[in-house]
């Protein structure tokens, strides 16, 4: 009987039986259903041991996620202090950060881009809006160009969010700190 219950054939054998109402035992009755017990039962510690390894897997792959995000969303980039009047636009939107509202940081973000606008527009970039200027703009004339669009996104989602956009104080700082590096590429502040 233990030879019997690794032949393939033999379970077929027992299961044409079963069906096609050839006298079948009540022994081999109980054999056949003790053999496809089995094999559930080995499927499925298969199909438990995959999952399990999947399941690590996965939670690896979301710590080192999480890693990533908290270095690259927690750091806050260090901002100079911006000389002496040397442009009062840019002392208005640092004002508005060192407040502590939302609304403020919205406020000083929204002031940033035109003033990213502005600067554009001088530069002799053309279009209908900032998003059309950055596209003409080559990394070799203008090496903070990912600063630029990074915080025009942001900037982007304020003004189709609202107030529903979820803004930290990190957040609104590490766009902020964008808008530095290019204002001190073009040397406006």
């Amino acid at each position: 009987m233990v030879g019997n219950q690794a032949n393939i054939e033999y379970f077929f054998r027992l299961l044409y039986e079963l069906l096609f109402g050839r006298s079948v035992s009540l022994a081999g009755l109980e054999s056949f259903f003790a053999h496809v017990w089995l094999w559930i039962i080995v499927v499925g510690y298969a199909v438990a041991l995959v999952g399990f390894f999947v399941i690590i897997y996965s939670m690896i792959r979301i710590f080192e996620l999480r890693a990533r995000e908290k270095q690259f969303y927690g750091t806050v980039l260090a901002t100079a202090a911006a000389g002496p009047d040397k442009n009062p636009r840019w002392q208005h939107i640092t004002s508005l950060m060192e407040s502590g509202e939302p609304s403020a940081w919205r406020e000083a973000i929204i002031e940033a881009d035109i003033m990213l606008d502005d600067m554009l527009t001088r530069q002799g970039y053309t279009g209908e809006g900032v998003g059309e200027k950055l596209m003409q703009a080559e990394g070799a004339d203008f090496n903070t160009l990912q600063n630029a669009c990074e915080a025009h996104k942001v900037r982007n989602q304020i003004a189709h969010q609202g107030s529903s956009f979820d803004l930290s104080e990190t957040f609104a700082r590490r766009t902020i700190a964008h808008f530095e590096a290019v204002f001190r590429e073009f040397d406006l502040i």
